[in-house]
Parts: structure tokens; sequence; C-alpha cells
């Protein structure tokens, strides 16, 4: 059976267990094809936009079906049931908790909040670009600092960029799309310091998947007072980025100028979800588990290959391909594979998502094709 065929006959076996019939999903038990829900198989195969391949999980959907009924209800007490769970989870007060439409949201307006009118945002080239291409529109400056040569955040540079002009620093850790994580010892002190001048927020999106023990949470300097702002999100680890669903956490004062700005609340589905998510650990823990085991799936295809890439502390890979990345998407799609768009200045470098094993076999053959 060739690839195509093989993506048919999974996306038939899907639907036929929308039907009711169980789905025939290699690697997993029916146990986990029934609690931790595998995407079906497409053509093609999207690992361009760094989504669990997993979810929303059983617990979590059953949570949902039973909030049917909550539709006709406004969400202002799920918003605050969730933001006690989450304040007891991150060890800080309620109203240090704001809760946003997805992460992204939260970078949005807390960039908006604090540099509308001209303010200026530090931040790295490349990172995530969601606070900066908002803010711009409200008249922020950015100031773009260079990733170094691990392609990890540049902090000296960052500091030595400082200026009474800076509202924000924005620190993607670890970054996307590198991948790459500050070293711990330096963070904690560039945090400190650079916080008596300015605000820093720390977008810690991909702070589950991070491997080194014992990596700090810069919601330690929240705790203590500090101008540091962290965000983080249920779209990854949790399974549920179409369900929108973030937060970040900050000083009350602060939390209540971001809050404020907040343009819409998020949905009573989305809420019960992620207060679900929360109590799942085992749907967590099999979410890390299975990212570790995609990565060394396609860390042994690019060692074969001899292919550079950068560990990786996230769910996705960042590898160079030794040419430029449009081609390569071409090549990629070509083959059944969406991979990462361009990241500039690395023109020659990929980002790729983890999928289900079976995704990552798609695209360990379509990677051997193109490369061959």
């Amino acid at each position: 059976m060739d690839r195509r065929a093989w993506l048919k006959r999974g996306g038939a076996l899907s639907a036929l267990s929308l039907l009711g019939a169980p789905a025939m999903v290699s690697e997993l038990t029916a146990k986990e094809i029934a609690e931790f829900n595998p995407r079906p198989l497409a053509d093609p195969v999207a690992l361009n936009f760094n989504e669990n391949p997993f979810g929303p999980s059983a617990k979590v959907r059953q949570a949902m079906t039973k909030a049917f009924d909550l539709g006709c209800r406004y969400p202002d007490g799920l918003i605050e049931e969730l933001a006690e769970k989450l304040a007891r989870k991150e060890g800080v007060s309620r109203d240090h908790i704001v809760i946003g439409g997805g992460s992204s949201e939260c970078l949005k307006i807390t960039g908006a909040t604090f540099t509308k009118g001209g303010g200026e945002i530090i931040a790295a080239r490349p990172t995530f670009l969601a606070m900066m291409t908002f803010a711009r529109q409200w008249g922020a400056n950015i100031k773009w600092v260079d990733l170094n040569e691990q392609k990890a955040h540049d902090l000296d540079a960052m500091e030595r960029n400082i200026s009474d002009q800076t509202r924000l620093i924005f620190l993607c850790n670890p970054n996307n799309p590198t991948s790459t994580i500050v070293d711990k010892d330096r963070l904690v002190d560039f945090c400190e310091t650079a916080s008596r001048r300015t605000i820093v927020f720390s977008d810690e999106a991909y702070y589950d998947f991070i491997e080194e023990p014992d990596y700090p949470s810069m919601v330690s300097l929240v705790r203590e007072g500090r101008d540091v702002i962290v965000s983080r999100t249920f779209s990854k680890v949790y399974g549920l980025a179409g369900l929108r669903v973030g937060y970040v956490i900050a000083r009350p004062e602060l939390a209540n100028q971001i809050r404020r700005n907040i343009p819409a609340n998020t949905n009573v589905l989305a809420l019960k979800a992620a207060m679900a998510a929360l109590d799942d650990q085992e749907f967590y823990n099999f979410s890390l588990n299975k990212v570790k085991e995609g990565k060394r799936l396609m860390y042994k295809a690019m060692d074969e290959l001899k292919l550079e890439y950068v560990p990786s502390h996230t769910n996705f890979i960042f590898f160079k391909t030794g040419r430029d990345i449009l081609q390569f998407n071409r090549q990629m799609l070509a083959e059944g594979v969406r991979v990462g768009r361009p990241f500039p200045p690395y023109q020659d470098w990929c980002r790729i998502s983890m999928g289900t094993i079976e995704e990552v076999r798609i695209f360990n053959e379509a990677l051997q094709k193109v490369m061959s």
C-alpha cells in the first residue's frame, strides 16, 4: 500500500470511528486511542503549526459535553473558577492571573497596553511575533536583537539595548522557532536586573517540554513582586489549540492594566476544558512522552542524513536543510508534508512540529526523498 492509499485508509477509518466503529491507529492501544484522541491522518500531513497531535482527551471531551447546557450563560463565573485554579497551580493569589483567548491574545494586549503611542519593545530575531506585530499597529517601536551563535537569546546584547524608551523586553523561552533555552542562571540574573529598569515578558508556551532538570520558570520572580510577566497556554501540551485559552501571571498592578484591555472573554466550553485538562495528569504525561518519542525518531533520520539540528526543548525541531526554505517547502509538500514557514535570517533552516508516530514516519520518508 503506497502512502496516499494509506492516508486515505486512515481518513476512512477515522470517519468510521465517528460512526461508532473503532479506528485502527498503529502504535497505540485501543485504550490510548479512546482516551488521548489522536488526530486522523490527513493528506498532506500538517506539521507546521506546533500543534499537539493528540487531544482533547476523553476527560476534557466529557467536561465540554457536560458544559453544553451552560451555553446560555455568560462565562464570568467560570473565568473566576479557572483563575483560582491557576493561581493555586502557580503559587500566587487570584489577582495575579489574567485569562485570555489563547496566550497570543495575552501577548498582543500586553504589548499594546504598555507601548501604545511610541513605547519600545526589545525582542530577539527570529522569535514569536504576535506581541510585536500587534503592538506596532498601536505605535510601538521594535528594537531587534539577533540570536547568538547557539541560536538562543543574546541577553548581553538585549541588556545593552535597554533605554529610557524601553517599555518591554520580550523573551520567548524556549524560543520559537529555534527551540533553544537560555542558561538558567543567566536567565534569572538577567530578569532580576532588567526588571529594575523595564518590564520583562517571559513567554513560556513551551515550558512543559524543557528537558533540563530544575529549569526555573520566571513565575518565581513574579511571586517576588518583580516587574516580570509570564505567559502560559493550553494550546501545546494540553492539546487545546482550537479552544483558545491562555493566561498571564503578573503582579496585581500590572495584571490589572492588562485585564482592563482584554477585548473579549473566552467561552464556557473552553473554560471547562481547561479546568479538566489541568486535572488530567495522564494525558499530560502521555503528550510529553509522545513528543520525546517523535523527536528521537526525527533525530535518527536527520543523523542518518547528516543534517544539522538544534537539540529541542519544545515540541518541534529546528534543522538545517542547506537550501532555501521556500524551495524545501515546495519539495516537502509534493511528498505530502507541510513544514514551517520562513524564519529570516535563517533562510535555509526549517521548523518541523511533532506529529503522531505515523505522521513522523511519513515526514522521515519524505525527508529522505527530498534530501537524497
